[in-house]
């Protein structure tokens, strides 16, 4: 069935109405497009970030954890002898 034979059958309504959903159609995936894209570069980046959180954290500490506090300073948690 060509455009004229629906003009003709069901009327311009009809045609409108039809063409109209079409092109809805049309710009409601070109509007998702950019959409998917920034949802993939998103995704790219947290893994990226999730990969050096993973990395930072699973290296043993370079110096020493407690800066404040010198060596053999007491704690309190000694066991007396």
């Amino acid at each position: 069935m060509n455009t004229f034979e629906v003009l003709q059958e069901r009327g311009t309504l009809a045609l409108l109405r039809f063409a109209g959903t079409v092109c809805l159609f049309l710009v409601l995936h070109l509007m998702r497009i950019p959409l998917v894209i920034a949802e993939r570069v998103l995704a790219g980046v947290l893994v990226r970030l999730d990969q050096a959180a993973t990395r930072q954290a699973s290296q043993p500490p370079r110096r020493r954890v407690n800066q404040f506090f010198p060596a053999g300073f007491p704690t309190g948690q000694e066991v007396p002898r």
